[in-house]
């Protein structure tokens, strides 16, 4: 499986996040080597926190399938995903998650939260893909978020 070329597409979408003032996170939903859906973050377009690049997608596929189980599908996701979103991917048994930078503030694998229990999360769980890209592209923004204030 091409990995890195489902996440240059999360990435892409992680671009336009960041053009639109949103924090830098794309994601992707692939059912048979087949992209379904695709977005990224709105939580300042919809003055919502629930619009996550991952909740967005998850909603989207839900609506194409009539369907909340995604157990043929991967998630690609630009930044390891928060708890809330997390949950949600193990919740929609997704096969996969494959992300770009690990994210040491909200991430629910590699960062703080830690869920990542064999015998309980069946979703396969794969990072660092791509993740210098990832990894820029985020430091990028939160810098001249910083810069600017």
């Amino acid at each position: 499986m091409d990995y890195e070329h489902f996440m240059r597409i999360a990435l892409n979408d992680a671009e336009k996040a960041k053009e639109e003032g949103e924090v830098p996170i794309g994601a992707v939903i692939v059912k048979g080597n087949k992209v379904i859906v695709r977005a990224h973050n709105e939580i300042e377009k919809e003055s919502n926190q629930l619009k996550h690049a991952e909740i967005i997608v998850i909603e989207q596929a839900a609506r194409t399938f009539g369907d909340w189980r995604f157990n043929n599908c991967d998630i690609y996701v630009s930044i390891e995903p928060c708890l809330m979103c997390m949950g949600a991917i193990i919740l929609g048994r997704f096969k996969r998650l494959i992300y770009g930078a690990s994210n040491k503030i909200t991430g629910a694998f590699n960062g703080p939260f830690r869920i990542n229990n064999p015998d309980k999360v069946k979703t396969i769980i794969i990072g660092g893909v791509l993740e210098k890209k990832a990894l820029n592209l985020i430091k990028d923004f939160f810098d001249k978020l910083r810069n600017n204030q």
